[in-house]
């Protein structure tokens, strides 16, 4: 382990929580919400348990794969990444279980409200989304260890956050929301991929099958780098394929510097704490490059 231990209970369940990714749970919502708005609707109700239903989601999510990694063995004490709460004897695994339990139990609260406000479709869209992240490595073949994080992240926190948030809002499925949820889910499968590579070696060990473990370091790292480029390429693609929006879909290019810095990092290091920082960035990129393009959105 590479981290000195927690000072308080406080410190703990937020590591468990990890902060760091949680900027993939927000910028979906930001980006569905702003369609809705440059459509003329908003209602802040629904984009309150949206938001909270999505962290909440988020946050289960990783609850439970610090749970299920340390049942397999997969957060063994060679990882290079940070201390988990479980296998770090921080939390006994019964508390994870339990507090991943209340998590996803008031996610679902979230989404019985957006049922009632929005619709059915709602309902089917969040149990979907809290059964990918129990699967996730949870279950009897978790798809985490197959290879298979990357497309269910780009799913759940791409295009069904996107256009489930749309939905909230405007009880319709925009083609725009499908369109620019493309870039949003690539970035959030971008934070994986970087967790993935800065863990591959102990995973592997651990006969946990990633992308990076599956590809090879050097794949992984370009499949990163194209992740990132390409979410460039696919956001104004509304506004080139005619429609509302414009050429304000094109503000997300102000990020580009970093994401070409990002990508040139992970690239050339190994070593945990340079990828522990890149994976950061990532979300921190991420909801820069949704913030903009929200607001991209709205003034088109």
């Amino acid at each position: 382990m590479d981290a000195a231990a927690p000072s308080s209970p406080l410190h703990i369940w937020l590591m468990a929580a990890r902060v760091r990714t949680l900027p993939a749970a927000v910028a979906p919502v930001l980006v569905g919400t702003a369609i809705a708005v440059q459509q003329g609707i908003f209602r802040p109700d629904a984009f309150a348990a949206a938001l909270l239903g999505s962290i909440l989601i988020q946050i289960g999510t990783n609850l439970a794969n610090d749970y299920s990694d340390a049942r397999r063995g997969a957060d063994a004490e060679d990882r290079v990444g940070p201390v988990r709460v479980t296998a770090g004897g921080l939390v006994p695994p019964r508390q994870v279980l339990i507090a991943t339990y209340v998590t996803f139990g008031l996610a679902a609260l979230c989404g019985v409200y957006l049922v009632f406000v929005a619709g059915i479709e709602l309902l089917i869209l969040g149990v979907l989304s809290i059964a990918a992240g129990v699967l996730y490595t949870g279950g009897p073949k978790p798809y985490g260890y197959e290879g298979l994080g990357e497309v269910f992240v780009f799913l759940f926190f791409g295009l069904v956050a996107v256009t489930g948030s749309a939905f909230a809002q405007l009880e319709a499925w925009p083609r725009d929301a499908f369109l620019l949820a493309v870039p949003v889910g690539l970035l959030a499968a971008a934070i994986l991929v970087v967790n993935n590579v800065r863990d591959m070696d102990s995973d592997k060990r651990a006969g946990k099958r990633t992308l990076a473990v599956r590809l090879g370091r050097e794949r992984a790292r370009t499949i990163y780098g194209l992740m990132l480029y390409v979410s460039y390429l696919v956001a104004p693609l509304p506004w080139l394929l005619g429609g509302e929006l414009s050429f304000w879909l094109l503000a997300p290019w102000l990020t580009l510097p970093f994401a070409v810095r990002l990508a040139r990092t992970v690239r050339t290091h190994a070593d945990g704490p340079t990828l522990n920082h890149a994976l950061a960035r990532t979300g921190m990129l991420q909801l820069a490059f949704c913030l903009l393009l929200s607001a991209g959105v709205v003034a088109s």
